[in-house]
């Protein structure tokens, strides 16, 4: 078998279409975000608290354990059997009785939900050399749209119909997507000719041999668990007497934040134009002036504007991460790929713990410090690089 022809595979409605896809699945790791507080006060004197972090680590699980297999196996075979995992993951998570039978379903979805990120070196796969960021981009733009409009989603249907409503509703949505993507995705033959366990091992030589991974992979940790920690907290921030909102205002804030995804093909074009690395440090720059607006700024409309900015300045940052690290070494992407969305996602795992903390031990101004921090690091780590170059 010969892998498909780029520009022969990938036009417009299939872009649009895996797009989609990766929104339709990263979706489900947020859902339970703005439905925290209705899923506590359901289960009482239970760690339900620890569900949007057990469903952050089964992403970064299913990142470095599921995702290199795109290198291995036909990629088409493999999207359409994780999709159909996630609907089974979805019904236990609708079931679940308490909250740890909960909090092992949201661990599966989580692991599961990582289809989206075989979605993505697929595409750069099947992209044009010449338009490959911007393909990345859009796909990514879908994605993100995924992760912001789930809260608006789940948040309406957490406060008015119930939050294992939310899961049953997302057993079809991965269903259909799995029927769309065996209907439209090309077959692809692996490129790779290593073993799985030789596979995962070389992760980390992948790691020890490109400074540029390091560097993408750390930044955008820092970065996303800053991201994570403000959408963990939001829901609570929002219920309290300052503002005294619902869970259903809080997933509306997805909505506002969507206006950042603008941010991700908007990158890739520059990216493929001029280079990504200054888009990488205009983007940690940005995340660190949203950090202070929330921090200096207790009211709505400095919610409003820091969201779409946090949310504009790390998806530009990742888009343009992600542009660098799948020129590093073509036959690999998908393990490219695995290495920096898995230090992402562990840095989400510890950015929602973490921000819980803060918020338990100084409110509002410890989790915008704590973001705050985060983002500055990253955009020294940047400002490192760029004078060692």
């Amino acid at each position: 078998m010969l892998a498909p022809q780029p520009t022969a595979r990938l036009g417009r409605g299939l872009t649009f279409a895996m797009a989609a896809a990766a929104g339709i699945a990263v979706a489900n790791i947020y859902y339970n975000q703005p439905m925290l507080g209705i899923i506590e006060r359901d289960l009482p004197g239970q760690p339900a608290g620890l569900v949007p972090t057990a469903t952050q680590l089964g992403y970064a699980a299913g990142l470095f354990l599921l995702v290199p297999l795109g290198d291995l196996h036909e990629r088409k075979r493999l999207i359409v059997l994780q999709f159909l995992v996630l609907a089974a993951a979805l019904v236990g998570a609708a079931l679940a009785p308490n909250a740890w039978m909960l909090i092992g379903a949201s661990l599966l979805v989580g692991a599961a939900a990582s289809v989206a990120q075989q979605i993505v070196p697929f595409a750069a796969h099947l992209a044009d050399p010449a338009r490959r960021g911007q393909t990345v981009g859009t796909v990514m733009a879908g994605l993100l749209c995924g992760i912001l409009l789930s809260r608006t989603l789940s948040g309406f249907v957490g406060t008015h119909a119930g939050w294992r409503e939310m899961f049953w509703l997302g057993v079809p949505l991965a269903l259909g997507t799995a029927g769309v993507m065996a209907w439209r995705l090309p077959r692809s033959a692996p490129e790779a000719t290593l073993g799985y366990a030789a596979l995962l091992g070389s992760l980390g030589q992948l790691w020890r041999e490109f400074p540029a991974l390091r560097l993408a992979a750390i930044t955008q940790a820092l970065l996303f668990a800053g991201f994570t920690g403000f959408w963990t907290i939001l829901a609570l921030y929002l219920q309290t007497p300052r503002f005294n909102l619902g869970a259903d205002v809080a997933g509306l804030f997805g909505v506002v934040g969507a206006a950042g995804i603008l941010g991700a093909p908007l990158a890739g074009r520059i990216a493929d134009k001029s280079g990504p690395h200054r888009v990488v440090l205009i983007g940690a720059l940005l995340a660190v002036a949203s950090w202070l607006l929330f921090g200096l700024w207790a009211s709505l409309a400095a919610l409003v504007i820091g969201v779409v900015v946090l949310d504009f300045a790390v998806q530009s940052a990742l888009v343009s991460n992600q542009h660098i690290i799948f020129a590093l070494r073509p036959e690999a992407r998908a393990r490219l790929n695995t290495v920096l969305m898995g230090s992402m996602f562990l840095g989400a795992s510890a950015g929602s713990a973490t921000a819980t903390l803060a918020w338990g031990m100084g409110g509002w101004t410890g989790v915008a410090l704590l973001g705050g921090g985060l983002s500055l690091i990253a955009a020294l780590l940047q400002l490192v690089n760029r004078a060692k170059g």
